[in-house]
């Protein structure tokens, strides 16, 4: 199945992003074809906010645990990560 990892950054944490964004990249990278989808959300000025993560697990209770080893989650980034099972129904490359 298919989970939307949604994360919003802490007020005040750019700093805290930009310092863990290379090891972020490397995280998703090796995560392979269990990674759908990835990128950050932005505000109106561009500024990146918090993160957008598709991945696919086997259950809630795995998609959590990935989640908390992304390295901006263990460098404290996040106010808040919501997990929600996804359905990929339009543009899906696998269907």
């Amino acid at each position: 199945m298919l989970y939307a990892l949604i994360c919003t950054d802490k007020p005040g944490a750019l700093d805290v992003r930009k310092a863990n964004r290379d090891d972020h990249l490397a995280f998703l990278s090796a995560m392979g074809d269990k990674l759908k989808a990835a990128g950050p959300f932005l505000d109106d000025d561009g500024g990146m906010t918090g993160s957008l993560v598709v991945i696919e697990a086997a259950n809630r209770d795995e998609a959590l645990a990935i989640s908390q080893e992304d390295p901006y989650a263990r460098a404290g980034l996040f106010e808040s990560v919501e997990i929600r099972p996804w359905n990929w129904v339009i543009k899906n490359p696998e269907a």
